[in-house]
Formats: structure tokens, sequence, C-alpha cells
């Protein structure tokens, strides 16, 4: 039996979807309570720390689900295929929203003016998914310090080709670093593997 969905927990949806689209700056009280379809004085209730707690709880909640997905992806399919369905994941939301769409972990780091502890939790967030590529990395066999700089560097890579797809409104920058990634990790494994 399936957990029931809470009016919190539909505002947390919600915000994470607008503040992708949007920016946090750029995501209303009232947009979320409306995209919700929660009663109009329940955000206070769920949220008396305003707009700033929202963002930050719903930087944190996209943080959890993207870090379990890598980490499910990783462990089933090998960190090349891993990398390879985030970038797909990422270019299929793009591309449904019209070249709208970024990571919803992207939007609360960008917009820390408006929730530092958004910005905190986001930094957490890349930290966690970079954590579980690098561990992913090592054991396949390549060196710890090695792992660690091509976690940071996927990672780095996606979000910044999110950002270029969207201002090109197109796919392009995604596909060159889903490529890149795939050479790029693919080389370090095979050299692993034929390491004495």
């Amino acid at each position: 039996m399936g957990q029931r969905t809470t009016g919190r927990d539909r505002m947390i949806t919600g915000a994470m979807r607008l503040f992708r689209e949007y920016g946090v700056a750029g995501t209303s009280l009232a947009d979320v309570v409306e995209h919700s379809e929660a009663p109009r004085g329940s955000i206070y209730h769920y949220f008396p720390g305003g707009k700033a707690q929202l963002a930050e709880e719903a930087t944190a909640h996209a943080g959890r689900l993207m870090g379990a997905t890598i980490s499910a992806l990783v462990a089933a399919e090998g960190p090349v295929k891993a990398l390879n369905l985030v970038v797909e994941h990422f270019r299929k939301d793009l591309v449904e929203s019209d070249f709208t769409a970024v990571c919803p972990v992207l939007a609360g780091a960008l917009d820390g003016g408006e929730s530092p502890a958004a910005r905190e939790v986001a930094g957490e967030a890349f930290s966690s998914w970079e954590a579980t590529l690098s561990a992913a990395l090592w054991q396949h066999g390549i060196p710890a310090r090695r792992a660690d700089r091509m976690a940071t560097t996927a990672i780095s890579a996606i979000e910044g080709a999110l950002v270029l797809a969207r201002a090109q409104r197109s796919t392009r920058p995604l596909d060159r670093v889903a490529e890149a990634l795939a050479e790029q990790v693919g080389a370090l494994l095979t050299a692993s593997e034929t390491q004495p």
C-alpha cells in the first residue's frame, strides 16, 4: 500500500517543478499554491519560514531524489550507462518543457539570494552525487583521486550543459557532454582493467 500524499508533499513537488522552469526568484508562493492545488492559507502552516524554507526543502528533496536515482543507476548499469541515463533524463525534461526546465537543484544553487539555505543544500546534494559516482568509479578499479576528479567533472559538465542547452534551445550541449563522458569514463575503466 502506497504512502498518502499530503498537501505539504504536493507543495514541495509543485515547487520543484516551478523552480526548475522559472527559478526560485521567478516563482511566487501563490504560484506554488495554485500549482499544488493546496488551500491558500496552508503554505505558512506547512512552511512558517515562507518561500526561503520552501526553497530549501524543495531543493533538498530534489537532491535526495536524484541522488537515489544516480545510486540505483550506477549499481544496476555501471558508471558509463548511468551517466548516459542521467543526461537522457535531463534531455527529456528539457525537450518536453520547450527548453525551460533545468535541474531543480541547480535552480536552488543559482537563486541563493532568495534562500541561502537552498544554495547550501544544493551544494550538499552536488557533493553527495559526486561522492556516489566517485565511489562507483573506485569500485571499478579507478584510483581514488582520479575517481574524485572524474566525478566532479561529470556532475559539473552535466549541470553546465543544462544551462547551455536551455540558453541555446538545443540538446546539442547535453549530447556532446554525454559522448565526452562516455569516452572519458570508458577510457578510465578500460585502463583500470589492463593494470596488472
